[in-house]
């Protein structure tokens, strides 16, 4: 991972706006409608060419593929993995329960999200090698080699999508990191540097684990780090970042849990960097906790802001 002593490198979080055509396709896979396969493959591959082009074109240093193929950061295990066909669960975010008037203005009050309902293993390995192969391509033809790519992390899976199917959570959590695993290593092997987006390390606080003592949700934090860092032994550390996310999307976020309750257990995760969202006023703050603890020389803090981007289509989480 590129380090820097002379400026502060540039990056983002991974994804990017589509153009209206490719997300117009993308939205109709995740309804489950039929698309033209061709097309969307030829146009995701003209996306990823276009997105990398224009973040070299404005000086950004860690390009993304800006996840132009994929229906969401989450809802893309739909299309590439088994065992998430059952129906949707709808879920009041607990932030927006106490203002429904605002909650419904802004079409924030729920969600749908799919549940785990049979057993969990590749469909699609394709689709990943496409993705590799897209971007691979992209940043040839951009001159550019310093780039990241995104995936759903075992636990953001397990914390997010509900288990109807295996006897146990712990059962659950480890399946899908053994199978997320080979993604990872796909990802780190085609020369990337991978990033883990954990919004179960925040997000899930506020969605999930409101009426849960916050001692109760941090033993959910660490059998989720305990499985991202089973799923990534074999990827070096300094080829990783973790993204810490309380959630993109407007609304009120008085419950989120604050960076102080949650550093201690994110720092025993793998990855050496660490990106959070620096924006939102509930965690404007946050840079602060930085001059009380002592940072692990093996690990890097990536602060930004955070900026709220249009859903892909119905099922995407954010």
């Amino acid at each position: 991972m590129n380090r820097s002593t002379d400026r502060i490198l540039t990056t983002h979080v991974g994804s990017l706006p589509r153009h209206d055509d490719l997300r117009e396709m993308l939205q109709a896979v995740a309804a489950g409608e039929p698309v033209d396969e061709a097309v969307l493959a030829a146009r995701s591959t003209e996306a990823v060419a276009d997105v990398v082009r224009k973040q070299a074109a404005a000086g950004i240093d860690i390009v993304s593929d800006g996840e132009q193929s994929k229906t969401g950061y989450l809802p893309y295990i739909q299309q590439r993995l088994t065992g998430f066909e059952g129906g949707h669960r709808i879920s009041v975010r607990g932030d927006w329960a106490a203002f429904p008037e605002a909650g419904k203005k802004f079409g924030q009050t729920a969600g749908g999200r799919p549940c785990c309902n049979g057993p969990i293993d590749w469909k699609d390995r394709a689709a990943v090698q496409g993705d590799l192969d897209n971007y691979v391509t992209a940043l040839a033809g951009a001159g550019r080699t310093d780039a990241f790519m995104t995936a759903a992390s075992p636990g953001v899976i397990a914390t997010l999508v509900d288990n109807e199917h295996y006897a146990s959570d712990e059962e659950y959590i480890a399946r899908i990191a053994d199978v997320m695993k080979e993604e990872y290593d796909a990802i780190y092997k085609a020369g990337f540097i991978l990033q883990l987006d954990c919004p179960d390390l925040g997000m899930s606080r506020h969605w999930q684990y409101l009426d849960t003592p916050t001692s109760e949700f941090l033993k959910v934090v660490e059998t989720n780090i305990a499985a991202l860092n089973h799923a990534t032994r074999d990827i070096p550390a300094d080829r990783m970042r973790l993204h810490l996310c309380w959630g993109n999307y407007v609304g009120p976020h008085q419950f989120d849990i604050p960076m102080r309750d949650l550093i201690a257990p994110v720092l025993k995760a793998r990855p050496q960097a660490l990106s959070f969202e620096g924006a939102n006023p509930r965690h404007a703050h946050e840079w602060a906790l930085f001059k009380e603890i002592n940072l692990p020389e093996d690990k890097i803090i990536l602060p930004g802001r955070r900026l709220r981007n249009r859903p892909v289509g119905p099922r995407s989480l954010g």
